[in-house]
């Protein structure tokens, strides 16, 4: 069971922590502060925590490595990651390893707070979700176990990231259904990445190397042109 008082900040920077902790207090969780990366992602792996806040600039270990780790171990706890970096490709970058949301230092401490919210509140809406969810599914060729996050190919487990089983139970769970770029990029990552539909379109090219016997020629991810993309509930088979 997730204990949600506690919100783990990772910070090397001891201003900027304490404020962020207060800012947690104020909201009424209990904050959890590490100094490093190693220290960071010791702490997010042995204990429960409602959010990560994660800087990237961090010593012992970069934060996105820490976020790429804790991923390999947690596909559920929210990261939100902090930096002084403002390039896209940093954003792109902590999209693609499983964080949630990401803010740029300086940032305004209301908008710090109405984020936690969000992502805490859209966690716990996601748990729900899947707990309701939590029967197995096949189509075609593809089964998933929603119990131990498994997709099976011919019985045979697929290597998927969390974004990528985020994406594809949300296809399986609603075959048929047309989603936009902007509504897949809402429902798995959030409004606030807004503008980064190409993130999409990235995870729908693994996902059609994963689970297509042809990628050039899928189907299971159909491509709706000027829409976006379904799931097919009557596969073609070979």
């Amino acid at each position: 069971m997730v204990n949600e008082q506690n919100i783990l900040i990772v910070e090397d920077d001891s201003e900027i922590a304490s404020v962020v902790a207060m800012n947690v207090k104020d909201l009424g969780y209990a904050p959890v502060i590490r100094h490093s990366g190693p220290e960071g992602l010791r702490t997010a792996l042995d204990e429960p925590f409602a959010l990560v806040i994660l800087d990237i600039m961090l010593p012992g270990l970069e934060g996105m490595e820490v976020c790429r780790k804790i991923r390999e171990k947690d596909p559920l706890t929210p990261v939100m990651m902090l930096t002084a970096r403002t390039e896209e490709i940093d954003r792109v970058l902590g999209l693609e390893i499983g964080a949630d949301d990401y803010m740029t230092k300086p940032f305004s401490l209301r908008e710090l707070t109405a984020r936690i919210k969000a992502l805490i509140r859209r966690s716990q809406t996601n748990r729900e979700s899947r707990e309701e969810e939590n029967r197995n599914i096949r189509i075609g060729r593809l089964s998933m176990e929603p119990a131990g996050r498994k997709v099976l190919l011919d019985r045979k487990e697929l290597d998927l990231t969390a974004k990528e089983y985020d994406l594809l139970s949300l296809f399986m769970n609603n075959p048929g259904r047309a989603y936009s770029r902007a509504d897949l990029l809402n429902s798995i990552w959030g409004y606030q990445f807004e503008g980064y539909e190409h993130t999409v379109n990235t995870h729908i090219n693994r996902l059609r190397n994963k689970i297509e016997p042809d990628p050039s020629s899928p189907r299971y991810l159909k491509t709706l042109w000027g829409v976006g993309y379904k799931f097919s509930d009557h596969p073609e088979e070979p």
